[in-house]
């Protein structure tokens, strides 16, 4: 697609598998998993997620869903769920964020419901969503952020092979509003990946 041409255009798969994993675009009616796995594993998200600090509603989070299906059919924001491919049950959540579509440029976000953390889902994740990113949205530029103490996403990212760029310093507020650093990790056509 050529620049300057408009990306609601785009006719993306909206589902994928990886080897454990079926990551698909939200669906109406996947706000009471997603609800479920938010009040599973509010304690743990809560340091990190700034939309985590209570535990919302069924309706809620089925309205957030219904938000996010329609930013994904505009193009504006592809959030992914995260299934397990043999049970169905949900593992979490992730997706491709801040898009710059003239740069081709995506942030990819995660979180996992505690159950399944610590077992590699995220990272398999990852790894799936930023392949999606390079063949299907020929991206560019793919980058992770994350507070400089999270070491859970930091590790997501070097396992994946995104590249350390570096840390800013003071960079935003934490869920309490005290400053924090941000630590940055890409893959950029041309060096990680063709």
């Amino acid at each position: 697609m050529a620049a300057g041409t408009d990306h609601i255009l785009l006719t993306l798969p909206e589902s994928f598998e990886s080897e454990r994993l079926l990551i698909r675009a939200p669906l109406w009616g996947d706000g009471k998993a997603v609800n479920e796995a938010v009040c599973d594993s509010i304690e743990e998200l809560r340091p990190w997620m700034p939309w985590a600090q209570s535990v919302p509603s069924v309706d809620e989070s089925e309205a957030n869903i219904r938000h996010a299906r329609l930013e994904f059919l505009s193009r504006r924001d592809l959030r992914l769920l995260i299934f397990l491919k043999e049970s169905g049950e949900f593992v979490g959540s992730s997706g491709l964020h801040r898009i710059d579509w003239q740069v081709r440029k995506f942030e990819i976000g995660y979180w996992a419901r505690t159950p399944f953390a610590g077992k590699g889902y995220v990272t398999e994740a990852v790894e799936a969503i930023t392949n999606y990113a390079i063949t299907e949205l020929r991206a560019n530029r793919i980058f992770i952020r994350c507070d400089s103490r999270n070491t859970r996403s930091r590790n997501v990212a070097e396992r994946s092979g995104y590249t350390f760029e570096g840390k800013f310093r003071n960079d935003a507020c934490d869920v309490n509003g005290e400053l924090r650093d941000t630590l940055v990790f890409s893959k950029v056509r041309g060096v990680e990946f063709e």
